[in-house]
């Protein structure tokens, strides 16, 4: 486990956090051009506080050409027009901060846009390396022949390194090692590398003076290329991480990151937690029905926990998988270390996708709102909102022909008795994208009152998340059973069931001593205590025997059930 005695401790306040996801063009316009707004997110911040959330994580607002949604910035310092002003974003952030909600921005680190002005200037400068540039000559040619290398738009000769999409150059960082083929490259304390650094401390403190309470980070340990073990990376941000907290000590760093080779990293690097990201393998375990197409890394089309049909075998080996992942964090980082595990995020799909309906996403929050991390929840999972098949490709939603974001990225649905169900008063051709066209799209007004919808299940979750401390994150929990029912422990007394599945499963597990209370559930019951001289935990053949018990108890929970439940002394 990394040693981080000298960096500082995050934010006593983050431990209690509880993200909300909005990507802003999506959630509410006001203004009527089918575009969302920052002013659409003020007239919605009570609707947040009702719900419980305490923390907004906004997509980037920054000003952009808008080639890849915003991850494309043209300039930091300023919202895009579509979005607002400046001020617009200040008005909201006190707004926010008077409701007991703080703001994260997502600060794209690693590149710009082509129209940025620091690109311009280094396209007319033959010796500014704001950018990582190959020169013109012969030898290079041969060299960047690739995909990854663009040629210069000019005047300026040679080629730029892009991050992703061709309008996305990389800002240079520097190398962690120099190579006599690549004779461009510069080391990470060089003028130009060092410049970069010192602008990033700019932008952050730009932006913290302005109230926001820190910043997401994408591609966080991608700036310093050619880095095996991400050593200069995560000086970089450990260097930006000393420096932040000293001058903002209530301000967070989360970095993107999910990786096996980040685990450590985000920890060594100064950031305050970590994202289990929606589009690697961890999350993929537990939500990946393949409805949306394969994600880069995949070959197989592999199985999923929350998955109604799943055969027992795959849907536990999936979740096995899970747990692995997540011991390696622990192994990496200690149990104590604050990750963010979202519903689902702007880059795939929903939780409700595919054959995946809105019954399932009551035990997948019961999930996500107790295992002991910090959650995230997209906007509009929370009323169990579609991915949409086939909403066509928008601002670079299409990565490749088998990975499509569009269908993530619909309009929220806030009341189905007005056009566009309340996100806007355009034309509907003139939406962002198109909305769920389905009759019985779900919609915040018609779940507001209904005390058996998703909402207001998700409503009580957090409620009952801030009066159990022991629910929320810092802590680890206690497996008790890796199948169906997945059954874990937290803190001394409390014992979560979910069963995603279509049919009853019932589970022996060992449990605290004292009388079990249920606290929330549905279809979840736990019978009397049985005597017991040995509790086999986990399922099938790998089982593990834990020795002589006192007592265990049989857990039933029903179809697409779940249980909260204390265990009083």
């Amino acid at each position: 486990m990394m040693t981080t005695s000298a960096l500082p401790a995050p934010p006593e306040w983050l431990k209690d956090a509880v993200i909300y996801e909005i990507y802003p063009q999506s959630f509410l316009d006001t203004n009527g051009d089918g575009i969302g707004d920052l002013d659409g997110v003020i007239e919605k911040l009570d609707y947040l506080k009702w719900l419980g959330i305490n923390t907004i994580w906004f997509n980037p607002c920054f000003d952009s050409p808008f080639r890849d949604a915003g991850y494309d910035v043209a300039d930091y310092l300023r919202i895009a027009p579509r979005y607002g002003t400046n001020e617009t974003m200040e008005t909201l952030v006190q707004e926010a901060r008077r409701r007991g909600i703080r703001v994260l921005l997502d600060l794209v680190a690693g590149h710009t846009s082509i129209e940025h002005q620091w690109f311009r200037d280094s396209c007319a400068d033959q010796s500014n390396h704001r950018y990582v540039w190959a020169p013109a000559d012969g030898d290079t040619a041969a060299t960047v022949s690739g995909d990854a290398y663009v040629p210069s738009p000019g005047p300026r000769t040679g080629w730029y390194l892009k991050n992703f999409f061709a309008e996305q150059p990389a800002l240079n960082f520097g190398y962690a090692r120099l190579d006599p083929s690549e004779p461009w490259r510069q080391l990470p304390t060089d003028e130009w590398p060092r410049r970069n650094r010192e602008a990033l401390k700019e932008i952050i403190g730009f932006w913290l003076d302005r109230g926001v309470a820190g910043f997401r980070v994408d591609m966080a340990f991608s700036l310093v290329k050619d880095d095996p073990g991400l050593v200069e990376n995560s000086a970089l941000w450990r260097e930006i991480s000393r420096w932040m907290h000293e001058n903002y000590p209530d301000a967070v760093l989360l970095p993107e990151s999910d990786e096996h080779r980040t685990l450590a990293a985000g920890q060594s690097g100064g950031f305050d937690g970590d994202f289990a990201l929606v589009i690697q393998q961890e999350h993929s375990a537990l939500f990946n029905n393949g409805s949306v197409g394969k994600l880069p890394w995949q070959e197989d089309d592999d199985p999923c926990y929350f998955d109604a049909h799943v055969s027992l075998a795959d849907g536990s080996a999936a979740l096995k998988r899970f747990l692995g992942y997540w011991q390696d964090r622990w192994d990496a980082c200690g149990e104590d270390r604050l990750i963010v595990l979202p519903s689902s995020d702007h880059d795939f799909s929903r939780v409700v996708t595919g054959e995946r309906g809105i019954e399932q996403s009551f035990a997948a929050f019961t999930f996500l709102l107790t295992w002991g991390s910090v959650p995230s929840i997209y906007f509009g999972d929370e009323i169990g909102m579609r991915n949409l098949p086939d909403a066509p490709e928008k601002e670079g939603s299409r990565w490749n022909p088998k990975f499509d974001r569009s269908g993530c990225r619909t309009p929220m649905q806030w009341d189905g008795g007005l056009p566009n169900a309340g996100f806007s008063s355009a034309r509907p051709e003139y939406l962002y994208l198109p909305q769920d066209p389905s009759k019985d799209r779900p919609t915040v007004a018609a779940q507001l009152n209904d005390p058996d919808s998703l909402l207001n299940h998700v409503r009580a979750l957090l409620a009952l998340r801030e009066d159990h401390p022991e629910l929320g994150a810092g802590t680890a929990a206690r497996v008790l059973n890796s199948s169906y029912p997945f059954v874990f422990q937290r803190g001394e007394s409390y014992v979560v069931a979910i069963n995603p599945r279509a049919e009853t499963m019932t589970a022996r597990v060992e449990c605290p001593a004292g009388d079990p209370e249920l606290l929330r559930g549905s279809n979840a019951t736990i019978g009397d205590e049985q005597a017991s001289s040995s509790i086999a935990s986990g399922s099938g053949d790998d089982a593990a025997v834990t020795g002589p018990t006192e007592s265990s108890h049989l857990i039933e929970v029903g179809p697409f059930g779940y249980g909260i439940f204390r265990f009083n002394r």
